[in-house]
């Protein structure tokens, strides 16, 4: 059994084009996400999985291995896939464990991702694993861009939805109560089940609600969710990059 850390990472970008190969205090943001997962123990290696020849260039002048992987692939744990088997030149094995840790996420806890490896290893019933952080406001209860959880009596995953859940129908959610969650974008597959992920079609959820992890659900597959107080401070926007360039300065 192997452990792969691997960060897809495309330079396409409706809100932000160019977006890993921007520099935040004094490095690349991919680079910054690299050293991060790099920190993780357990890790067998870390992976860029890109498609751009610009991006792996950067990520090998900071030290980083990358991957080149198609352009056309329909999504980021498609990607990952891709790119193991690229570097491995043959196939990753079933009880291989994969980490996808999104190229946007430069201050991801290290420890989260040694948490989700560690769970499955744990846990030989569960498929996947991935995180989520307590919801704190009303705001984000009810945005569309918060992916909310409702969680079963052992932290694992019910339903994903960028709707409400679990619904409140008489007075208001209590936010300190544990039960509602927001969904951060970091996953661990068994290899096994990631074989059989990316052979499947999107079901009508995925296509609904634009969430991929529901094709898993939809498949009878158990995720197991790890709890965090991280915040899960991604850049989608050039706003952010400048946000999160002060906090990285702050950690020197």
């Amino acid at each position: 059994m192997k452990t792969y850390g691997i960060i897809p990472s495309r330079f396409g970008s409706s809100r932000f084009p160019g977006k890993p190969l921007a520099v935040l205090a004094g490095k690349p943001l991919v680079a910054w996400v690299v050293e991060a997962v790099s920190r993780a123990q357990g890790l067998d290696e870390v992976l860029v999985a890109t498609d751009d020849e610009r991006i792996a260039k950067t990520v090998e002048e900071w030290g980083g291995r990358a991957v080149m992987t198609p352009s056309e692939l329909p999504s980021g744990t498609d990607r990952v896939a891709c790119a193991l088997r690229a570097r491995l030149g043959a196939d990753f094995g079933d009880d291989d464990i994969i980490v996808n840790v999104q190229g946007d996420e430069p201050l991801i806890d290290p420890k989260l991702v040694e948490a989700l490896a560690g769970r499955l290893r744990a846990s030989p019933g569960v498929d996947m694993a991935t995180a989520a952080t307590p919801l704190a406001s009303e705001s984000d209860f009810s945005s569309r861009t918060v992916v909310k959880i409702a969680l079963d009596r052992d932290d694992c995953a019910l339903y994903f939805s960028r709707s409400p859940i679990p619904c409140v129908r008489d007075g208001e959610p209590d936010f300190a109560s544990g039960l509602f969650v927001r969904h951060l974008g970091i996953y661990a597959y068994r290899g096994g089940f990631l074989k059989r992920y990316i052979a499947e079609p999107p079901c009508a959820l995925e296509r609904a609600e634009k969430l991929e992890q529901l094709r898993a659900l939809w498949m009878g597959a158990k995720i197991a969710v790890v709890r965090t107080h991280d915040d899960g401070v991604g850049v989608d926007t050039p706003e952010d990059a400048e946000r999160v360039a002060k906090l990285l300065e702050a950690r020197r």
